[in-house]
């Protein structure tokens, strides 16, 4: 047994924290006492004092070695270093693979253990304890040494490996050959780096990287306890991906959207270690930049854009050298000959997707010489369409002789085939294919064929056309490529009429709904990849309006944006400026930009397509009256709150005519009425209409609509106004737990919701919560919108204001001043939110005993307020008790009061915040 006295220091590196707490932990179950700075060393502590005298009182120090052990600058340098001087016991125990030459010569002398390469924990744990211990006599006789040889053994931690997070859904190539030294290099760069390390491999088409990067998934896979795996070809569908992590890793919310579940997937990746992102395919860098993981994991880029060398660091993959085009042709087909073996790679140019497509194809039983004649032929072509003959030509021709043979075998794949070449390259859900069937005109064959669609997707597999799950099929774009541009003129009209049969097969439901998003998930990419021509299609523009709102609703918005703002043009141009379905886009398009952040053009856009609509469809028509709420709702964010009232309440009034008190369009626009009835001062009247709405929409579409959050939180704000702090709160807390439990912390409503409640909790003087929420808050906002964007510094307002409140006067004027010149330049100056924080700098003023100035300032704020926005209004209402608060702090009382009485039958507020729908959400 140890001495209990004896006192072990456990050294590590910070990458190593993992490996350092087990092996503290097994020494103390062990019987020693042990000094680990992660667990015993505090914040503020003295970090040498502290390492110094662990070192001093230790009778023994272990060295969790591994390459981050020895990187220049480390402290443990220090500690290896003093250990050896003192002349005490020092333990290494390696549990990762050192590098030739790594280990200093001080060290190379000491025995020491290889955790790594240990079968399991258990033995681990034994040799651990032996190292520190001593292994000592063995209690029973030795195995005779033939009896206990053994084979290769899995690395330690395998435990770790079997419980890890693992989304690859490539199995490992059995023949992947060569690049031996492009993997080292790359596992090198990437342990190298201290923190998210990233490496591209770039290249030109089938040059390989995905191969590369699947062998190094899983030749590391033990080093990692989260590998995920993103094809990363569409760009709008990354938060997707991310999203389907979060959910695995339990950081996710159902109901709170994709790219907020694809934030809080980056958030548990930015607090964990051993993660492996693999972005496969990523070939827009502008664009994936800030879907780059941060935290001390790993992150791998396949794409054939060099641009990713300008963002992260590159490592090119150039073609097989003509040893390893010639190992690997062998491999797959030993009876080839050498001199055909290499004419193939020749031709081929050493590719390898050309090579295995290759011998792919002659495996099937093509001969050598017709491939090569065919090969050559279909060059020569493509060349003349200016494709690249490194990249294309050699993958065409290959796809080329598969389709020859497919289509002479099973005609109804190849048709397929043709229907999935006009989709994109995300998997293709076979439901559509079943529900079809019998209207797919292209497709021959048996339509009641109860086998369907099997008969057509196990060739596609078996030739390497398609990928096929149980439940989706997926063409690579490249092979897609190929098959379109072998499609005859005099076919493709048949063809574009069957792709608009197969994405109107299957109703993905309602786009606002959460429940339908992963269904308009799978549909959106398939419907954007053939835009061009589907746009045209009259069946399918209700299908492409609601894809874009689907992505708005779920707030993908720059994607919404992007998708509408198409559309718009494409049908302006073939339909007119003036049509239904060129209008509806246009008013997707602008509720996208409204959602992400403030557009100087938008009130005058919004009011055009009203214009357009009114004249075309007159004015009790739906859409009308949808644009008349959304320019309600324009005049409401820039001040104009008289006429937002008004636009609302016309609204309101022809909608309960045509549709009755209930609908949930009526409701929306009662909910208009009450938020302008707020700005306006007008509270008791806010309170009335907006407790009617909760009502009504609860009765009709229940207490749990996503909606609801919303209702309550302004309700808890009115109630604020009116002095009625603890209700408010009550109603705050509510707003706020229902929007995170359905929608997560990062969701623009649960940010509203926060906001909302940082207002009651100011008034009931709690100011240590409200600082705490509404700071939380302004990280999530800044996090996943920006720090300009319209509500984030709409939040620094309301930051500023609570530490004004709280007597933090100057904090909150330095705060506000930095905030106003960017309010300024966003808005300019006499845009309301930039009022609202130009009052904040006047009560800063005040609180800090400034009165003069802040008199000044506060006049003329009022008086500007007056101008731009009216007197009746709750801002106008704030300058004015501010004023008047700096006036009696001066001794002049006559006036204050007068002002004071100017105000007094409006409800007093303590901490004025102007409110704002959240992004995205304000418009239908």
């Amino acid at each position: 047994m140890p001495d209990e006295s004896e006192l072990i220091f456990v050294s590590h590196a910070e990458r190593d924290d993992q490996w350092a707490q087990w092996t503290a932990w097994h020494l103390e179950q062990a019987g020693y006492r042990v000094e680990l700075g992660l667990w015993h060393w505090r914040a503020g502590d003295d970090f040498v004092t502290r390492m110094n005298e662990a070192l001093e009182q230790a009778s023994a120090v272990v060295a969790v070695l591994s390459p981050h052990y020895f990187e220049p600058g480390r402290y443990t340098e220090e500690q290896w270093r003093a250990a050896v001087a003192r002349g005490g016991r020092f333990i290494p125990v390696v549990v990762e693979p050192l590098k030739q030459g790594q280990l200093p010569a001080f060290l190379s002398s000491r025995i020491q253990v290889d955790l790594h390469e240990l079968p399991d924990e258990a033995e681990a744990v034994k040799a651990l304890t032996e190292a520190v211990r001593g292994r000592g006599r063995p209690e029973h006789p030795p195995a005779y040494p033939p009896t206990a040889a053994s084979g290769p053994q899995p690395r330690f931690p395998a435990i770790a490996s079997a419980s890890a997070v693992w989304e690859v859904r490539r199995r490992r190539n059995p023949h992947f050959t060569g690049r031996d030294d492009v993997i080292a290099d790359l596992r090198d760069k990437l342990v190298a780096e201290r923190h998210a390390a990233v490496q591209a491999l770039h290249g030109t088409g089938g040059i390989g990287k995905t191969q590369v990067a699947l062998e190094y998934v899983y030749r590391f896979r033990e080093h990692y306890d989260i590998v995920w795996w993103i094809d990363a070809e569409q760009a709008d569908q990354i938060p997707v991906h991310y999203a389907e992590l979060a959910a695995r890793v339990g950081a996710g919310k159902p109901d709170a959207g994709v790219e907020f579940n694809a934030r809080y997937a980056l958030d548990h990746l930015r607090s964990r270690e051993r993660w492996l992102i693999v972005l496969d395919n990523a070939e827009e860098p502008e664009r994936l930049e800030a879907w780059l993981p941060d935290g001390p994991g790993h992150v791998l880029i396949t794409s054939r854009n060099p641009g990713w060398k300008q963002i992260v660091p590159g490592l090119p993959l150039g073609v097989f050298s003509r040893a390893e085009s010639l190992a690997y042709l062998r491999g797959q087909l030993p009876s080839l000959a050498e001199e055909q073996a290499t004419a193939l790679a020749e031709a081929l140019g050493d590719l390898p997707l050309a090579l295995a497509q290759a011998a792919g194809a002659l495996g099937d039983g093509m001969p050598v010489d017709q491939y090569l004649r065919v090969l050559e032929t279909n060059t020569a072509q493509l060349l003349d369409h200016g494709k690249v003959h490194d990249y294309r030509a050699t993958l065409a021709a290959t796809v080329t002789i598969a389709m020859e043979r497919l289509e002479a075998d099973h005609p109804d794949a190849t048709a397929v085939l043709r229907l999935a070449a006009l989709l994109g390259p995300e998997p293709i859900p076979t439901a559509w294919l079943v529900a079809a069937r019998d209207r797919l005109a292209t497709v021959h064959g048996d339509p009641g064929d109860f086998r369907w669609p099997l008969p057509a997707l196990h060739p596609l597999a078996r030739y390497g056309l398609a990928v096929v799950s149980p439940d989706a099929f997926q063409v690579h774009r490249l092979t897609q490529a190929v098959v379109r541009d072998g499609i005859a003129a005099g076919r493709r009209d048949a063809l574009w009429d069957d792709v608009v049969t197969l994405l109107t097969a299957v109703d993905p439901g309602d786009s606002d709904l959460p429940e339908s998003w992963p269904r308009w998930s799978a549909l959106t990419p398939h419907l954007t990849a053939g835009m061009p021509v589907l746009c045209e299609r009259t069946r399918v523009r209700p299908l492409l309006l609601s894809a874009a709102k689907y992505l708005a609703q779920s707030a993908q918005l720059h994607a919404a944006r992007e998708l509408a703002a198409g559309l718009r043009a494409q049908w302006a141009s073939s339909l007119g400026e003036n049509h239904t379905d060129t209008l509806r886009a246009a008013s997707v398009e602008t509720a996208a930009e409204e959602g992400l952040g403030y557009h100087p053009d938008l009130l005058e856009r919004v009011g055009d397509i009203l214009a357009r609509r009114r004249a075309a469809l007159g004015e009790d028509h739906p859409d009308t009256l949808e644009s008349m709420n959304d320019l309600a709702t324009a005049l409401h964010s820039v001040g104009r709150y008289a006429d937002a009232l008004a636009l609302h309440q016309d609204v309101r009034e022809r909608r309960t005519r045509l549709l009755g008190e209930d609908d949930r369009a009526t409701l929306h626009a009662a909910h208009g009425v009450a938020r302008a009835l707020t700005i306006l001062g007008r509270f008791d009247e806010g309170l009335r209409v907006a407790e009617d709405v909760l009502e009504r929409h609860g009765a009709t579409l229940g207490e749990d609509h996503p909606q609801t959050p919303r209702f309550l939180r302004d309700i808890a704000v009115l109630l604020v106004y009116l002095g009625r702090y603890k209700e408010a709160y009550r109603k705050a807390v509510d707003a706020h737990e229902r929007a995170r439990a359905a929608m997560g912390d990062n969701h623009p409503e649960t940010l509203s919701a926060a906001h909302g409640l940082t207002m009651a909790l100011t008034a009931l003087n709690r100011h240590t919560e409200a600082q705490h929420l509404i700071k939380d808050t302004l990280q999530r906002l800044q996090r996943n919108f920006g720090e300009s964007h319209t509500y984030a510094l709409e939040l620094t307002t309301s930051l500023g204001f609570v530490l004004a409140t709280c007597g933090r006067p100057a904090d909150a004027h330095t705060l506000l001043t930095d905030t106003m010149t960017r309010h300024v330049q966003v808005y300019g100056t006499d845009y309301p939110n930039s009022l609202q924080c130009d009052l904040g700098i006047g009560m800063s003023l005040h609180g800090m005993g400034r009165n003069t100035e802040a008199e000044q300032h506060l006049r003329d704020l009022r008086r500007r307020i007056h101008r731009i926005l009216g007197a009746e209004n709750v801002l106008a209402d704030n300058a004015t008790r501010a004023l008047a608060v700096t006036l009696a702090a001066q001794g002049k009382h006559r006036e204050s009061h007068k002002l004071l009485a100017y105000v007094q039958r409006r409800a007093p507020l303590r901490m004025p915040v102007q409110r704002q729908a959240p992004p995205g959400r304000g418009r239908r």
